[in-house]
């Protein structure tokens, strides 16, 4: 319902995801009232597939995130929580206040053992295919500990998404050198490499390295990695609006683009957000996914597909097992090995 589209662009996306006979049955969680006619006007009427779950009240973008999940029972996020809380749902997915719904991920669904913070994954193009960031901006500050428990969730999220074994991570900061970066970096560093194992550490890793094909799980806390991606993003723009500005410039060029129009459409579907939907907000005890607020009914498809991928790969588990593993590591001492005589 917390949408800028509205909850009619929900529906056609569900009927859209609803042609995948492997997608599981899907709960539309709102006001009946106005569900109901969207739903008959999409078709979808009586499907054997699809729910409703009532919820009479909305968490809007300008109410308070703690103040509205305490005092709206019966909004559709909090009711979207208690099913993924009761074990009605296996995943969650919402486009309404980020705010709300960390503070509701973590209030009513809860941490897994070990984590003290959920974040945000995002997925960035990058050359010869894409990048999990982590975090994307759910914790402007962050622990040495915080950063491991980041790779931890980046690392199992892209064998998902990406189908990779052994995804490579890299600990973002301003060199590579040993002991180059901040405090914080440098502790994180010494850190990942005692889980070396649990995931596979590639190191520190500098800004121009990002975006080529040198890791799969980029690592930082979510002041850098917000502000790093809304920095792509805005680039994007920019790059795309001055390409269409000076295509257009002279004739010439108006038929080179027209050329080139094939080119530039693989280019557009690459750098799509749209292509990945859903954010996990990983680290609670249950599937949570966070939708771009004025995602479109093929950005929430995309979304729904996400859940499902993550579903069916048991990825909430996965994460438990390597945060209990890397926590027990991370404190285990420090042994010296013997000296010979």
């Amino acid at each position: 319902m917390g949408g800028d589209l509205g909850p009619a662009e929900v529906v056609a996306a569900v009927k859209l995801a609803l042609a995948d006979e492997a997608i599981n049955p899907i709960s539309l969680v709102g006001d009946q009232a106005v569900l109901e006619p969207l739903i008959a006007a999409a078709g979808l009427k009586d499907h054997a597939r699809l729910a409703i779950v009532h919820a009479s009240e909305v968490i809007t973008m300008e109410d308070k995130p703690l103040r509205a999940i305490v005092r709206k029972k019966d909004s559709s996020m909090v009711r979207g929580f208690n099913l993924v809380k009761e074990g009605q749902a296996a995943a969650f997915v919402s486009s309404g206040n980020t705010g709300a719904l960390m503070a509701g991920s973590k209030l009513l669904v809860g941490s897994i053992s070990g984590v003290d913070r959920p974040v945000l994954a995002a997925v960035i193009p990058r050359e010869n295919g894409h990048f999990i960031l982590i975090d994307a901006g759910a914790n402007p500050e962050a622990t040495a500990e915080h950063l491991v428990h980041n790779a931890i969730l980046g690392a199992d999220y892209a064998r998902v998404i990406f189908g990779i074994a052994a995804p490579r991570v890299g600990l973002l900061t301003i060199g590579t050198e040993e002991g180059k970066g901040t405090a914080l970096t440098t502790e994180a560093n010494n850190l990942l490499k005692k889980i070396n194992g649990i995931i596979n550490y590639s190191g520190p890793i500098e800004g121009f390295q990002v975006f080529r094909d040198h890791v799969d799980v980029v690592v930082c806390d979510g002041f850098v990695g917000n502000t790093l991606l809304k920095t792509w993003e805005s680039l994007a723009k920019f790059i795309s609006g001055m390409l269409r500005e000076e295509i257009k410039r002279t004739p010439v060029r108006l038929l080179g683009g027209a050329l080139a129009k094939g080119a530039f459409d693989v280019l557009k579907s690459r750098m799509n957000p749209d292509a990945y939907g859903g954010a996990p907000l990983l680290g609670v005890r249950g599937n949570i996914l966070k939708a771009h607020g004025s995602s479109n009914r093929h950005a929430w498809g995309s979304a729904i597909r996400v859940a499902a991928k993550i579903i069916h790969h048991d990825l909430y588990h996965r994460i438990e097992s390597d945060i209990a593993g890397a926590n027990t590591r991370m404190t285990a001492p420090l042994t010296t090995p013997p000296v010979a005589s």
